[in-house]
C-alpha cells in the first residue's frame, strides 16, 4: 500500500499535467477532460503491456501503483466531506425550502425506487447472460448506481438559462441523494453479507438513525460553528473553523452511526446561508468563497483522475462489456421512472414538466461515489462483474451524457449555443 503523501503527490502531479494538456489543447470541461486523458493513459499502459517485456514491466509497475490506492477510503473518508460541504455552501436555503417537496421526493422515493428497479432488471439481465447474480447483489448494484452527481454540470445549467426551480431541484437532489444512497447501500450490505436478520422495523430504525441522526447532528454542529464565527472577525480563523466542522463533523457522524454526508450537507447549508449572512464580514465571505471554490476544483480534478486510472483494475471482457451496456440502459430507464413518478406526485403543486424531466434524467450523472461503493464489496466474481458494470455506467454518464447535455439543454430550452 502506498504512503499517503506518495498518493497525494502522484495524484496532484497527474491532475496538474492533465489539466494543463486539457486547457492548452483539448479544451473540454476540466473534469471531463481530465478523465478522458486518464483513461487514455490507462489504455496506453495496457497496450504497452502487450508489445514486449519492457512494456509489460511498465504496465505491472503502474498497476501496482493504482492497486496501492484505496479508492473507497480516499473518496468516502478523504474527499467526500469536503466536496459536499463546498457544494452546500452555495445553495440558497430559502430557494431549497421552496422546492423541499420535490428535493425530498427525489432524494428518498426516487433513490429507493431506482434501487429496486435497477436491482430487479439487473437480476433478470444477469440471468439471461448466464451470470446468475444473486438478488441481494443486484439490489446492492441498484443502491450504488442510483445516487447522482449533477453538480459538475450546474455551471452549464445556469449559463443555459435553465429555470431556477430546476437548478435548485438538481443541486438539492445531488447533495442529499448521496447520503440517502449510502444509507440504503449500507443497509442492503448488512443484509447481504453480514447475515443480518431482515425486518422492516430494524431497517426502518437503521434508516432513521442514519438520516435523522445526520440531520440533527448537522444542525447542532452547524449552530455551534455559527456561534463561533459570529463571535470573531478573522477570516483565517473562520476558515479554520469551517475546516474543523467538515473533518470533525464527518468523523463524529461515523462514530455515532449517523450519516456523514447528510451531516456535512446540513451543516454546510446552515453556514452558507445564516452563517454567511449574520456571522461573517464581507472580507471573510470573499476569502471563504475563494477557499472552498478552490478546494472543490482541486478535489474534483483529483477525483476524476482517480476514476480514469482505475480502469487498470477493472476486469474487462466481452460478456462483461455487454452486461455493462445493458445496465447503462437500465440505469437511464430507472432514472426516468424514479424522476417521473415524483413529478406526477407533485402535479397538484406544479405542472408536469417534460423538458425538465429530460434534463434531469440526462443530467443525472453517476460519479465517484458509485465506483467507491462498488470497490467496497467483498472479493469474488460477483464483485468483479459489479465493478465493471459500475465503471462502464459512470464512464458513459460522464463522457457521453456530460458532453451532450449542452445540446439537450439548447434543444429543450430553445437557448443559443453556449459561449
Amino acid at each position: 500500500m502506498m504512503k499517503l503523501f506518495d498518493i497525494v503527490a502522484l495524484l496532484m502531479t497527474l491532475a496538474a499535467v492533465f489539466g494543463y494538456l486539457n486547457h492548452r489543447f483539448i479544451k473540454l470541461p476540466t473534469t471531463i477532460g481530465l478523465m478522458i486523458i486518464s483513461i487514455a493513459m490507462s489504455l496506453a499502459m495496457v497496450i504497452l503491456g502487450h508489445l514486449g517485456h519492457a512494456g509489460l514491466l511498465l504496465e505491472q509497475q503502474w498497476l501496482g501503483v493504482v492497486q496501492g490506492i484505496d479508492f473507497n477510503k480516499t473518496l468516502m473518508v478523504g474527499m467526500l466531506s469536503f466536496l459536499l460541504f463546498a457544494g452546500a455552501l452555495h445553495v440558497d436555503l430559502a430557494e431549497l425550502l421552496g422546492e423541499k417537496w420535490a428535493v425530498g421526493l427525489y432524494a428518498t422515493v426516487g433513490v429507493l425506487l431506482s434501487t429496486l428497479l435497477v436491482g430487479a432488471m439487473t437480476y433478470i439481465i444477469s440471468g439471461w447472460l448466464g451470470f446468475g447474480l444473486r438478488l441481494p447483489t443486484c439490489l446492492l448494484f441498484g443502491a450504488l448506481i442510483s445516487p447522482t452527481d449533477p453538480i459538475a454540470v450546474l455551471g452549464i445549467l445556469r449559463r443555459a438559462g435553465v429555470p431556477k426551480h430546476l437548478q435548485v431541484r438538481m443541486s438539492g437532489e445531488s447533495l442529499f441523494n448521496d447520503g440517502i444512497g449510502v444509507v440504503v447501500f449500507i443497509t442492503l450490505y448488512d443484509i447481504a453479507f453480514d447475515r443480518s436478520t431482515f425486518s422492516v422495523t430494524g431497517v426502518s430504525l437503521l434508516f432513521l438513525e442514519e438520516v435523522v441522526g445526520g440531520v440533527f447532528l448537522g444542525l447542532m454542529l452547524g449552530w455551534v460553528a455559527f456561534r463561533l464565527l459570529k463571535s470573531i472577525d478573522n477570516y483565517q480563523v473562520e476558515i479554520l473553523i469551517t475546516l474543523s466542522l467538515v473533518t470533525g463533523g464527518y468523523a463524529l457522524a461515523a462514530a455515532v452511526h449517523a450519516s456523514g454526508p447528510i451531516t456535512v450537507v446540513v451543516a454546510g447549508l446552515l453556514i452558507g446561508n445564516h452563517g454567511r449572512r449574520f456571522a461573517m464580514s464581507k472580507k471573510t465571505r470573499q476569502h471563504l468563497d475563494m477557499f472552498w471554490e478552490l478546494i472543490d476544483e482541486i478535489l474534483n480534478a483529483l477525483l476524476f483522475v482517480l476514476i480514469g486510472i482505475e480502469l487498470l483494475v477493472i476486469t474487462v471482457n466481452e460478456r462483461y462489456v455487454i452486461a455493462g451496456a445493458a445496465t447503462i440502459c437500465v440505469g437511464l430507464l430507472a432514472r426516468m421512472i424514479s424522476i417521473a413518478i415524483p413529478q406526477f406526485l407533485l402535479a397538484p403543486r406544479s405542472p408536469f414538466d417534460i423538458a425538465g424531466l429530460k434534463i434531469m434524467v440526462w443530467g443525472g450523472l453517476r460519479g465517484g461515489i458509485s465506483v467507491a461503493l462498488a470497490l467496497s464489496l467483498p472479493l469474488g466474481t460477483e464483485r468483479d462483474l459489479v465493478i465493471t458494470m459500475t465503471y462502464l455506467v459512470v464512464v458513459f454518464s460522464i463522457l457521453v451524457q456530460g458532453l451532450t447535455l449542452e445540446r439537450l439543454l439548447r434543444s429543450s430550452t430553445g437557448k443559443p449555443k453556449l459561449t
